[in-house]
């Protein structure tokens, strides 16, 4: 209890108390495929962009500072979209908002984390994608790494 009070405190609630449910795997996967299919696309028209700065010449194989730009652009897909509404084309698709455990929308710096740690997430060969199965909360890493949370949102009315 707090000084002065006579009422208890009240817990404080889980990440995914809000009003919308927590997003499952399946409902993330399916959109991670969207978002996938839109990456490819991001990466040819990077691609493209610097084959014609080189003159049309192509890329040696295996070359880092191309392998970093395309890291670059991924990273900018994905934070400028969790930026702008909190979704990718993909999770729009499935009705899924990424947004910050304590409510509202993600800064420049959770975008970061939430994508470092996302990557952390998938190079485990998808462990931390998996952890949400165990997690009281329905967390994956990278949503406990940056105090972020997936959830579904309700079908618009027709």
């Amino acid at each position: 209890m707090s000084p002065g009070s006579h009422q208890p405190e009240a817990p404080a609630p889980s990440p995914a108390a809000g009003p919308y449910p927590a997003a499952g795997l399946g409902r993330r996967i399916a959109a991670g495929c969207y978002d996938g299919l839109l990456l490819i696309a991001v990466w040819m028209l990077t691609t493209l962009a610097l084959v014609a700065v080189r003159g049309g010449q192509p890329l040696p194989p295996a070359q880092p500072g191309y392998q970093l730009l395309l890291l670059g652009a991924t990273a900018a897909f994905f934070i400028s979209s969790w930026l702008r509404g909190g979704q990718t084309l993909g999770m729009r698709a499935w009705r899924l908002r990424v947004e910050r455990q304590a409510g509202g929308g993600l800064d420049f710096r959770t975008g970061v984390i939430r994508f470092l740690a996302g990557l952390l997430s998938v190079l485990s060969c998808g462990l931390g994608l998996l952890w949400l199965w165990i997690d009281r909360d329905e967390l994956t890493w990278h949503d406990r790494l940056a105090g972020t949370q997936v959830v579904v949102l309700p079908k618009p009315p027709r």
